[in-house]
């Protein structure tokens, strides 16, 4: 599976997109866009919007993961922030993505199962999950593969919890089951 994790912003857009395959990350790109602060916020976002687009042409994600915003003492911030997140999950949507979206805290329990972790901490799990040589820069780079990284725990996860509670019920003996049974199986209560 392919997956385009993204730290929203206005002046710096964070992007890492990973591939995820038997067990293995593999990083396929990571990087920023960028927009001027002397741009009106409107050619902003446009801005935003073309490069990502470009981005998901180019690498063909299968799904998108997006922070979700958290609380700034500056209501101006989180307003502007707020409108590239907004144009952020547009983009994806437009282009037929799954938009999946995470806190900070969930982030980093699910990077480092510490929900108050310093960003030094993710960015070093971060580097050893990938297999880098160094920490991802900038930061806003490292915080994107951090949410993909977390998007492919929450999601590997979860299909492991359904396969378990699956397997719990068959029936003893059974080997092998069809695309049908295993979905009836799945969707008894």
């Amino acid at each position: 599976m392919r997956i385009l994790g993204i730290d929203p912003g206005t002046a710096i857009v964070g992007y890492g997109v990973i591939d995820y395959e038997k067990g293995k990350f593999h990083v396929v790109d990571y990087g920023c866009i960028y927009t001027e602060k002397d741009l009106p916020m409107e050619d902003r976002l446009v801005k935003v919007h073309e490069e990502l687009s470009s981005l998901i042409q180019k690498y063909q994600p299968e799904e998108m993961a997006v922070e979700e915003l958290f609380y700034f003492k500056n209501n101006k911030t989180v307003i502007s922030v707020g409108q590239a997140r907004g144009v952020i999950v547009l983009t994806g949507r437009l282009h037929g993505l799954q938009i999946h979206s995470y806190t900070p805290l969930q982030v980093k329990m699910g990077i480092t199962g510490y929900g108050r972790a310093e960003k030094k901490q993710i960015q070093q799990m971060v580097q050893r999950f990938l297999g880098l040589s160094e920490i991802p820069k900038p930061d806003d780079a490292a915080d994107a593969l951090a949410i993909a990284i977390n998007h492919i725990h929450t999601k590997t996860s979860a299909l492991l919890q359904i396969d378990t509670v699956c397997l719990k019920k068959l029936p003893k003996g059974t080997e092998k089951l069809s695309v049908q049974e295993y979905r009836e199986l799945f969707l008894k209560k």
